[in-house]
């Protein structure tokens, strides 16, 4: 990692876990100031300065201190620009109220609601061909077959199985549920067109009451081309529709039904650590897309995969670890973690997808027994 030089200028990094914007900005040569819910150990070292941000994973983010708190953060520095991450789509008006104050880099709060909310969602993959999943507002009279999630939900664990319920959650819709393979593109959206950086595959890391919780996602080194080409197109056409701009990603599911577009993340996302590189780093790239200059897409080395490391019981006191290579997102000796909250994330690096992602999870076989003797 580049050591930031004091005359480098500075962004401002907001998300409900800023580490890997904050890596993206430090390799990219920036000074970074980060305000997010966790202020792992590795972020903190990353940043010039952090805060924390007001609100909860539970309730999101608090839109009533969200300026003044930044406002403390930022002091006398003058940052290039405020990068936003995860925690914004259930509250998009609070990127209006930021850009008020500070120079945002990223989409509109119009984009944002034209790509979350659901029905304007399927509106528009409905006007431009993209088969997209069946959804209502009123529960099916047969829910067999039927997800219940929450507008704006990250993560996957606002994912439900209908039938899981006598009733359907506060402000949920239902969406068809198809089988098949989670993938996702990541996109860099500018000038109104389209420019795919790479494919990854997801998986799950399942609860009985979260069945379609995030778990990880590796780099594939290849992609049909027939289907890339598809793919490519609906973006297209679906940027030119909503204005978006910068890194953004798309989930798919692919299986024996064909190719289906569940979301669209109008921000840098999860796979930003596997897709990311020294040579020709995403954040001057998101930053270019927005100003709506000329960008490069990275060429990539062998595969890369990462996963979210949860915690399976609470752990009251967390012990101080020596964190090995390629973990991230450390938490602070002595904090208390409940059952289900993050607790690392894991990367590892193969020559093949499948070989990542194996890694991958052994490795957080071989750390969980770290912390396991903590739990309650």
């Amino acid at each position: 990692m580049p050591a930031a030089s004091p005359n480098s200028p500075t962004i401002l990094v907001v998300a409900i876990s800023g580490r890997s914007l904050a890596t993206a900005a430090r390799r990219a040569g920036y000074r970074v100031l980060v305000a997010d819910l966790f202020n792992d150990i590795d972020t903190c070292r990353l940043a010039e300065r952090a805060t924390i941000l007001p609100g909860s994973l539970h309730n999101g983010i608090d839109g009533r201190e969200i300026v003044p708190s930044l406002r403390r953060l930022v002091g006398e520095d003058r940052p290039e620009a405020l990068v936003y991450g995860s925690g914004f789509e259930r509250r998009p008006e609070i990127v209006e109220m930021l850009a008020e104050t500070f120079p945002v880099a990223g989409n509109s709060t119009d984009a944002i609601r034209r790509v979350k909310d659901p029905l304007s969602l399927a509106s528009l993959c409905g006007e431009i061909g993209i088969p997209h999943p069946e959804i209502c507002f009123e529960a099916p009279k047969d829910r067999r077959g039927w997800l219940t999630k929450v507008p704006g939900g990250a993560g996957g664990s606002h994912v439900r199985q209908a039938t899981s319920f006598g009733s359907s959650p506060s402000g949920s819709y239902f969406q068809r549920h198809v089988p098949g393979v989670g993938l996702s593109a990541l996109f860099l959206a500018g000038r109104g067109r389209t420019r795919v950086v790479g494919y990854s595959r997801q998986w799950s890391s399942p609860t009985a009451t979260s069945p379609f919780r995030y778990g990880g996602a590796v780099r594939l080194p290849r992609f049909p081309r027939e289907k890339g080409e598809k793919v490519s197109g609906w973006l297209n056409d679906l940027v030119a529709r909503t204005g978006l701009v910068g890194l953004c990603s798309a989930d798919f599911i692919d299986g024996p039904e064909g190719t289906f577009l569940l979301e669209i993340n109008p921000r840098p996302g999860a796979t930003l650590d596997i897709f990311d590189g020294e040579d020709t780093p995403l954040l001057t790239q998101h930053l270019r897309a927005v100003r709506g200059e000329s960008i490069e897409i990275p060429r990539f080395r062998g595969v890369m995969a990462s996963a979210v490391v949860y915690a399976a019981r609470p752990i009251p006191r967390f012990p101080d670890l020596e964190w090995p290579p390629l973990t991230a997102d450390h938490q602070r000796p002595g904090s208390a973690l409940d059952a289900g909250d993050p607790v690392c994330t894991v990367l590892a690096q193969a020559r093949s997808a499948a070989a990542a992602e194996r890694a991958v999870k052994a490795r957080i076989n071989e750390l969980t027994p770290h912390w396991e003797e903590n739990a309650g």
